[in-house]
């Protein structure tokens, strides 16, 4: 009986640890998007800028 209860312990916290690392995946994901986001912005005022430089 005590074996049982320790392996449904054990089975909660392998269940949580994974739920943890798909949690932290999809947060990091999501600062990946917005850092991916700022440097296609980033880049399009450069590119903007470096395009009426030359052009005038």
């Amino acid at each position: 009986m005590n074996s049982t209860i320790g392996f449904q312990v054990l089975a909660f916290l392998n269940l949580g640890i994974i739920l943890a690392f798909i949690a932290m995946g999809i947060y990091g994901f999501v600062l990946f998007v917005k850092l991916a986001r700022r440097g296609i912005k980033a880049l399009d005022i450069y590119i903007a800028e470096k395009t009426n430089k030359t052009s005038s």
